[in-house]
C-alpha cells in the first residue's frame, strides 16, 4: 500500500524524525513511504498552488496519511502549521476525507502530549480515520525497545488500513457563535504607575472582535499602552531547528529580521504581557506559533519570570483545552502569572467590557504584589524535565541553558537536600523496631500538621 507521509521538520530529510520514518521502510519494504517534505518547503507551497496541489495529488492517490514531526514548543513547527492552515484556506479538506491517519513525533517528552492533541483534533476537523500515534524519544531508535514498539506501531497502522478498521472521533467540531462585540466607554481608568505594559497581536482586519476587545483593554488604562502586531515585524520565517544558538543564545537569524531585538528590547523588558489572538483550528495562528517557536533561541531557559500575563482570544477557547493547557502550560514554566484569559464566546458586549476592565485591575495589582500563582503539575512538571535534560544529555548542546541554569538555581537535585537524606537514612532504620513503628504510625497524622501549627502560632 502507499502511505504518504508528511514531514514537520524544517529540516527536511536530516530531521531525526525522518530517521523513524526510514526505519519502518527499512522494516516494511512491501508498503510505499512517500515522503513530503511540507515544512521545509512551506515558503513555496505558499506561493505555489501547483507546488500545493502536487502535495495534494500524493495525499489523494494515498492509502494512508502519516503526519510526521518533530514537537517544537508544546505543538508541531510553526511551519507544519502553516501548512495545515492552507489546506483549510484552499478548500482541500474532502482530499483528507475518510483517508486512514496515524501521527508520529520526535520530542524529549516535553508536552508531546499537547502536540499529539493538536494533530488527533485536526484529523478530525477533517474527517479522518485517526488509528493512533506514536511519541518516541529522540534516542528510543537506538533502543531495542523502541524500536520493536515503532514497529508495532507501524504494523497496526497498516493493518487498521489494510481491514478497514473502524474508527472513533475523540474530537467535537468546534462551533464559533454569530456575536459582534461593540464595546462601551471605559468610564474609570487603571493606573499603571511604572509598570510597562505591552501588548502583542496577530490581528487582522477583519478580526473586527479581537481588535475591539484590544481597544477596549487599552481604554481601561490611564497610560496609552503600546501594541504590536507580529504580521508588522519583519520575520523571515519559523524556527530552522539548526542549534545555532545552543551554545550563547544567537539565534541563525539574527541581524536578518526584527524578531531577536523586538524580543529582547519589548518582550523581555516588560513588566505585564498581554496576548491577543484569534483561534484558528486549534490553536492560534501560524504567525503566534512563529512567534514562541523563535524565542528559542532563548533555548531552555526562562525569560518571563514574574512577569503578569493577561490572554484576549477571540474564538470558543471553552472548546479548546489544548490551547489553554498549552498557553498555561508555557507561562507556568517561565513562570509568570497568568491573571486571566477574556474571550468572546460569552456573555453581551458589556459583559466583556467588564471581564477587559476586570483583567487591567488584576494584571496591575498583581504586578504591585510580585505575586505569580504557584505553578501547577504543567509547570513544575516541565521544569523538572528540562533541569534533568540540561544536566545531562542535551547539555553539550545547550551550553547557554546550563550556564543560566547554575545561575539561576534551577538544579535544584533531590540529593542537595541534605536534611531530607539524612531523614531518609535513620527513620527507616528506625522503623525496623516494632515499637518504634507502632509508636510512628500513631503520631504521624498530627505530626504531619505540626510544622504548619507552629506558623499559625507564630502568626
Amino acid at each position: 500500500m502507499k502511505i504518504t507521509v508528511l514531514n514537520g521538520s524544517p529540516k527536511g530529510d536530516t530531521s531525526v524524525t525522518m530517521q523513524y520514518v526510514h526505519y519502518i521502510q527499512k522494516k516494511f519494504p512491501q508498503h510505499e513511504l512517500k515522503i513530503l517534505n511540507v515544512s521545509h518547503r512551506i515558503k513555496k507551497l505558499e506561493r505555489d498552488e501547483m507546488a500545493f496541489q502536487e502535495i495534494l495529488d500524493e495525499v489523494q492517490s494515498a492509502d494512508g496519511v502519516l503526519w510526521a514531526s518533530p514537537v517544537y514548543f508544546l505543538l508541531v513547527p510553526s511551519q507544519y502549521k502553516r501548512f495545515i492552515e492552507l489546506i483549510s484556506e484552499r478548500g482541500a479538506e474532502a482530499v483528507f476525507e475518510h483517508k486512514y491517519t496515524a501521527a508520529l513525533t520526535t520530542s524529549i517528552h516535553f508536552y508531546d502530549h499537547t502536540a499529539h492533541n493538536y494533530i488527533h483534533a485536526v484529523c478530525d476537523d477533517l474527517g479522518m480515520k485517526y488509528v493512533g500515534s506514536f511519541s518516541a524519544d529522540m534516542r528510543d531508535l537506538m533502543e531495542e525497545k523502541g524500536r520493536v514498539g515503532l514497529l508495532v506501531f507501524a504494523d497496526e497502522f497498516f493493518e487498521a488500513i489494510k481491514n478497514q478498521a473502524p474508527t472513533s472521533k475523540s474530537y467535537c467540531p468546534v462551533t464559533w457563535r454569530e456575536f459582534e462585540y461593540h464595546p462601551g466607554v471605559a468610564e474609570t481608568k487603571v493606573n499603571a504607575g511604572d509598570k510597562r505594559i505591552l501588548i502583542v497581536t496577530d490581528a487582522e482586519a477583519h478580526q473586527t472582535n479581537l481588535l475591539r476587545m484590544i481597544e477596549r483593554f487599552k481604554a481601561s488604562f490611564a497610560q496609552e499602552i503600546p501594541v504590536v502586531n507580529l504580521n508588522a515585524l519583519d520575520i523571515k520565517g519559523g524556527c530552522l531547528g539548526c542549534l545555532h544558538c545552543g551554545y550563547d543564545n544567537r539565534c541563525a537569524y539574527e541581524g536578518q529580521d526584527d524578531y531577536v531585538e523586538f524580543y529582547n528590547t519589548q518582550v523581555k523588558t516588560a513588566d505585564i504581557l498581554i496576548f491577543a489572538g484569534a483561534i484558528k483550528d486549534r490553536y492560534l495562528s501560524s504567525r503566534w506559533k512563529m512567534f514562541f517557536d523563535r524565542s528559542f533561541f532563548n533555548g531552555h531557559t526562562p525569560t518571563l519570570i514574574g512577569k503578569q500575563i493577561g490572554c484576549i482570544i477571540s474564538g470558543p477557547l471553552s472548546q479548546n483545552h489544548n490551547l489553554r493547557q498549552v498557553l498555561e502550560g508555557w507561562f507556568e514554566l517561565q513562570p509568570a502569572n497568568v491573571a486571566g484569559f477574556v474571550t468572546d464566546e460569552y456573555g453581551d458586549s458589556a459583559d466583556i467590557d467588564r471581564l477587559l476592565q476586570d483583567l487591567a485591575h488584576r494584571l496591575v495589582r498583581f504586578a504591585a504584589a510580585d505575586y505569580v500563582r504557584p505553578p501547577t503539575f504543567l509547570g513544575v512538571g516541565g521544569r523538572k524535565l528540562f533541569r534533568d535534560e540540561i544536566w545531562g544529555r542535551l547539555r553539550v548542546v545547550f551550553q547557554a541553558d546550563h550556564r543560566a541554569y547554575k545561575r539561576l538555581g534551577l538544579y535544584d537535585f533531590a540529593q542537595k537536600d541534605v536534611k531530607t537524606r539524612t531523614i531518609n537514612a535513620i527513620v527507616p532504620l528506625l522503623l525496623r523496631i516494632p515499637r518504634v513503628r507502632k509508636e510512628f504510625a500513631r503520631r504521624i497524622k498530627s505530626g504531619m500538621i505540626m510544622p504548619y501549627q507552629k506558623v499559625l502560632e507564630s502568626e
